[in-house]
């Protein structure tokens, strides 16, 4: 797959004022409120304090003073923390992961608004065609992958490379695709969180690498795909011209999205009275029951791929976000006493019918969930959106700062303390 004609067309981002220019100041605001969700866990903190020994700079955050491609690398693990962010079903991860950190921390800095929403619209185009590519095998993990070329377009964009140069990052990136593992998260573990900061690192260093004149073949790409993946058929992906930012998914919840049916479940039945009490049953498509079946989960990682830690959290805290996965709820005894009582059920009609949804009974009532906010058909809208980062933000930068980013990151406002 040759990227230079996506990066042809899309160098110069959306037309000011179009639908896919204002998608993606909505995914630059989502990607903000989850980081800064995120930079509330200590494990977070953690890693931006560790990181600073080897990348000091002048970007605070976290209690840290980083270097732009450090802040960026802990700001792209801190909007995973919670699995709350974007997503793009045709690339089958979430393109904006480590290129919306780099547009952030370049705004942060004084750098040109238009410029930063050009180059994180440019690099979400450009891995989101590499993901459709990227088709990984049984064991690994799509993210620090195929979105290290958008990071790297995004970063030769901020660094004002001509298109000659953003190509020439991409190429580079483009021949040391990381391989990433699902181990982590089979194991319970969140080192998965990271790959996410190798993808930015990697990005920001093909484009110094195509600052400075290297280079790579153009087909790197494709050998990678064949030697690593085994394809040896030509990648089928969209062709320049559609934004496909544009049909990027936000996510109304934390955790995955096959338990956000079961969680609106649970606040519909919380809305409407129904105590957590008595036998509770939970059935859905076969997919969630495979791929988010974890029980009794203990970290973080394992309890954002478990549907019925989501409905016991949506039940007992009336929304399914970041509080659901702190230290403090995972060691929560009514939680996990909750969750141990829900049973879960295949709704084998939902299955046949290649249908996602979720029904949670209580006793005698139940309720019945065939879509929810982010799906296809119920795209989030900006009061929505705006609405999920007042949630996820306030906590970190209070109320003044939060509208603060609002007004920066949609209408080009100042962008002063993005990161508390």
């Amino acid at each position: 797959m040759i990227f230079s004609p996506v990066i042809s067309w899309a160098a110069a981002g959306p037309p000011p004022g179009s639908a896919a220019a204002a998608k993606a100041r909505l995914l630059l605001l989502d990607s903000l409120g989850c980081a800064l969700a995120g930079l509330r866990h200590p494990r977070v903190a953690a890693y931006a304090t560790a990181i600073q020994h080897a990348f000091p700079g002048d970007v605070a955050l976290a209690g840290a003073r980083l270097a732009p491609g450090a802040a960026a690398a802990v700001l792209a693990a801190a909007t995973c923390w919670d699995e709350a962010n974007e997503g793009l079903a045709s690339a089958h991860g979430r393109p904006a992961l480590p290129v919306a950190p780099l547009a952030l921390v370049a705004r942060a800095r004084g750098g040109d608004p238009g410029q930063a929403l050009a180059a994180f619209a440019l690099g979400y185009e450009v891995a989101a065609r590499a993901g459709q590519a990227w088709r990984i095998k049984p064991g690994m993990h799509v993210d620090g992958s195929w979105h290290s070329l958008g990071a790297a377009a995004c970063a030769a964009a901020l660094a004002g490379l001509d298109q000659a140069g953003i190509s020439r990052a991409v190429r580079l990136a483009s021949c040391q695709v990381p391989f990433s593992l699902y181990a982590p998260i089979a194991a319970g573990m969140d080192g998965r969180n990271s790959y996410a900061s190798h993808a930015a690192l990697l990005g920001v260093m093909a484009a110094a690498g195509a600052a400075a004149g290297m280079d790579a073949p153009e087909g790197g790409f494709a050998e990678g795909r064949r030697i690593a993946l085994g394809h040896e058929a030509e990648a089928q992906v969209t062709p320049p011209g559609e934004w496909l930012l544009e049909a990027a998914y936000l996510k109304p919840f934390a955790g995955v999205r096959h338990a956000h049916y079961g969680a609106a479940a649970a606040i519909e039945l919380r809305g409407r009275g129904v105590a957590p009490a008595g036998r509770i049953t939970l059935s859905t498509y076969a997919e969630a029951l495979r791929y988010a079946g974890n029980r009794a989960p203990t970290a973080a990682i394992a309890a954002q791929f478990s549907l019925t830690w989501a409905v016991a959290a949506a039940l007992v805290q009336g929304d399914l976000g970041p509080a659901a996965y702190t230290d403090e709820a995972l060691a929560d005894p009514e939680l996990r006493a909750l969750e141990a009582a829900i049973e879960l059920r295949e709704d084998t009609a939902l299955t046949e019918a290649g249908k996602r949804g979720a029904t949670l009974t209580i006793g005698d009532a139940s309720a019945t969930i065939t879509g929810v906010t982010g799906d296809p058909d119920r795209p989030m809208s900006e009061a929505e959106a705006v609405a999920k980062f007042r949630r996820f933000a306030t906590p970190t930068l209070g109320e003044a700062a939060t509208t603060a980013a609002i007004a920066a990151l949609l209408h080009d406002q100042p962008a002063k303390d993005l990161f508390g």
